[in-house]
């Protein structure tokens, strides 16, 4: 397969990275006050000898204060290619018919898509993708609901796409059983039922798996109960991911929907008292874990949402790699409440944003 290559102009380490962001930002700290005021400069030595030049950081600028002090700086979604915001409350519920014994039938339209994508200010990530998304398309369906997902390869490298839940082994998208992968230019269809409930996600499990994850073949896969669950107020997917941008075994840049520091300068906005429903998916490689924690609040937690009885109540939850599960709370006061990795480095990368909670 082709090799992954590093992407020009930034070359750097994740250590390096964060080490040149607070040689700039001096007395960096999730959870301290910053010991400085203003913006830093424009240009950011790394200790590699690299550096990333001509870095617009948005309205705010580098560590502006709107971002409570952090080094932040999102590219605006349109430049990007990507926008979380959107992809937050955007369920692909795909075209839907009734079979003939009255069985609900569900079918999407799925191609694997080579695309570049502008993550961080100056930094060009070359994604595989699936829809030129991500993460890819987050696919709903009520349990028992008979699904077909119409899969075609439409990039340079073999393809499969992995369905966490129950199904046949030659549904499973596993190189050696049934299919295995799917070769560029090639289709397949992927049939099954819905089942179990719950929140799961999709992958690509093509060797080597890392690189074919990382590199963006992911995205969530939700199932309803088929008897139902408490109507939320507002319902979204989070997914947790990374970018390895040099080639290397670590990520430099960490996300929720696929762009760092994005709900920083665009925090999710929610209604103060109404049910908040998340759907939380880690797909996140080169890291043994990832986290969530949310200021000022709990949430009642189910993991991986396959159950109707919520296992704690809590205010942070750790997820290992393909780990999920449903997050529900409601926020009793207005204002706004930082969300982020409970891991300060993967903060300082760009996981972490703000909800927005209004009247």
């Amino acid at each position: 397969m082709t090799p992954v290559e590093p992407n020009p102009p930034f070359v750097t380490s994740r250590r390096g990275l964060l080490l040149g962001a607070v040689a700039a930002v001096p007395a960096l700290s999730l959870f301290g006050s910053p010991a400085w005021a203003g913006d830093a400069p424009a240009d950011h030595d790394i200790d590699d000898g690299s550096s990333m030049t001509e870095m617009d950081h948005g309205s705010t600028g580098m560590g502006g204060s709107d971002h409570a002090g952090f080094p932040t700086g999102s590219v605006p979604a349109d430049r990007a290619g990507i926008d979380p915001t959107a992809i937050l409350r955007d369920f692909d519920k795909g075209k839907v018919s009734t079979l003939p014994g009255g069985q609900t039938l569900r079918e999407w339209e799925i191609t694997a898509i080579d695309r570049e994508f502008e993550i961080a200010p100056g930094v060009i990530f070359s994604g595989w993708t699936y829809n030129g998304r991500i993460p890819g398309p987050t696919l709903w369906a009520q349990e028992g609901d008979a699904l077909r997902i119409h899969f075609t390869n439409a990039s340079p490298h073999p393809h499969t796409m992995h369905f966490h839940g129950v199904h046949t082994a030659e549904m499973d998208g596993t190189p050696g059983v049934g299919p295995g992968n799917i070769a560029p230019g090639a289709t397949f269809t992927y049939e099954f039922d819905a089942a179990p409930f719950g929140t799961h996600l999709y992958h690509c499990h093509t060797s080597p798996l890392a690189v074919h994850i990382a590199k963006g073949l992911y995205g969530g896969f939700i199932i309803e109960p088929k008897a139902g669950r408490e109507p939320a107020d507002d319902e979204m997917v989070m997914v947790m991911n990374g970018y390895n941008t040099d080639g290397g075994d670590n990520n430099e840049f960490y996300s929720v929907n696929g762009l760092p520091f994005h709900f920083m300068d665009n925090p999710v906005k929610v209604k103060k008292g109404a049910l908040v429903r998340i759907h939380l998916i880690n797909v996140l490689e080169y890291d043994p874990i990832n986290s969530f924690h949310i200021h000022a609040n709990f949430f009642h937690y189910y993991p991986t949402g396959t159950m109707l009885a919520p296992s704690e109540f809590t205010d942070t939850v750790v997820q290992a790699q393909g780990q999920r599960g449903m997050l529900e709370l409601r926020f009793p006061y207005v204002g706004r409440y930082m969300f982020h990795a409970h891991k300060t480095e993967f903060a300082e990368l760009g996981w972490m944003g703000f909800f927005e909670v209004t009247e």
